[in-house]
């Protein structure tokens, strides 16, 4: 018996408008930029008319690589609600490529955009094993004082009784064929800006290490600590964090090559330093464990996995010999592969846009014990 789990961040999939670029110039899209717009009732309807064009092909492409991830249980991010879900799983999931799910799940997190993560399930296994949910919980109202996570790094930015999940950690409890399995779907805070000296990446780690640790404490409380390596679990979503990249050096036309770095400190340590969970995708190649591909420039450019299923130490153990699927299909063509890596594109994906996402799934074919 096998069930196919992953993880896929499908980037905005929205049932509105954004229309705060009119008068927020960094939230416009460029090539609106390149039009003399003469009032914000013209710029609504040109934002209307343009995101209205682009959606089609992009959630055909996000579609189709769900299709090919095939899983059973999908952990999505960047979900609008539940009708944005409900709509594209019958619209595109099930009438365009016939692969739909009947059991979805979505609690409204902390996202100031309105982005929350959302689970799909089939009703059975590709084996015909019973998929059925036993308790769902979410934790996004959770704060730095319950699990007295506060310390001076947060006190820059937050409050001690800010909540530590920016969207939310969405916990299942599961039966597969009667047997268990716990979920916990995730999207860490996302790295921002330059602040006091420290890049984007650095000056948002406090509070994805806070995230980290708020997750391992709800996995211990559950287990009891101690308790949790001979335990079924699973941590999935989009950590927004990487522990190693590959930097691509070089520029179109003149070529590339690749160099693998390990990272000095991320946030995702807490889960790794002593074993609490296996990181799967350090089975594949370093240089073929990427799920993003990041460019501000030809000086700034490199592969990272930021999307992960991290397993349990039993659930490891039992899959020992599995390595996990990425699905690449759906990268714009900017994207820079390594030699031997690369992958015929979905029809009609562009050099940046459109695109199933930047984003690739990830999925691992598991055993449960």
């Amino acid at each position: 018996m096998s069930l196919r789990l992953a993880t896929f961040n499908v980037e905005n999939l929205l049932t509105r408008f954004d229309f705060t670029g009119f008068r927020n110039q960094l939230r416009q899209d460029r090539v609106i930029k390149l039009f003399e717009v003469s009032s914000e009732g013209v710029y609504q309807q040109l934002e209307q008319a343009r995101v209205i064009a682009a959606t089609d092909d992009t959630r055909q492409m996000t579609a189709l690589a769900i299709a090919d991830a095939d899983a059973d249980i999908l952990c999505l991010q960047e979900i609008d609600n539940m009708a944005a879900l409900q709509a594209f799983e019958y619209g595109y999931l099930f009438r365009m490529v016939g692969n739909g799910y009947r059991q979805k799940f979505l609690v409204e997190g902390n996202d100031s955009r309105g982005i929350d993560v959302a689970v799909l399930m089939r009703e059975e296994t590709r084996d015909g094993q019973r998929i059925e949910l036993k308790d769902i919980r979410s934790h996004a109202m959770t704060t730095y004082r319950d699990f007295d996570l506060f310390d001076e790094d947060l006190a820059l930015t937050n409050r001690i009784d800010d909540k530590i999940f920016k969207r939310d950690c969405l916990e299942l409890d599961l039966l597969i064929g009667g047997r268990p399995l716990s979920l916990y779907v995730v999207h860490f805070k996302s790295m921002g800006n330059p602040r006091d000296g420290l890049d984007g990446r650095q000056s948002t780690l406090p509070l994805r290490r806070a995230e980290a640790r708020a997750v391992r404490r709800i996995i211990e409380h559950r287990f009891g600590a101690g308790h949790t390596a001979k335990k079924s679990f699973a941590i999935c979503g989009d950590m927004n964090d990487y522990q190693e990249r590959v930097d691509v050096v070089g520029r179109r036309g003149a070529g590339y090559r690749f160099e693998h770095q390990p990272e000095a400190e991320s946030a995702l340590d807490v889960f790794s330093h002593d074993g609490f969970v296996e990181n799967v995708m350090a089975r594949r190649q370093p240089l073929d464990r990427w799920t993003l591909y990041h460019a501000r420039g030809p000086q700034e450019q490199h592969l990272c996995q930021l999307d992960y299923i991290w397993l349990s130490p039993a659930l490891a153990a039992h899959n020992s010999g599995r390595l996990p699927e990425i699905i690449r299909k759906g990268q714009p063509y900017r994207t820079v592969f390594p030699p031997g890596q690369e992958v015929e594109r979905y029809p009609r994906t562009g050099w940046d846009r459109p695109k199933a996402s930047d984003h690739c799934p990830v999925v691992m074919t598991l055993d449960l014990p």
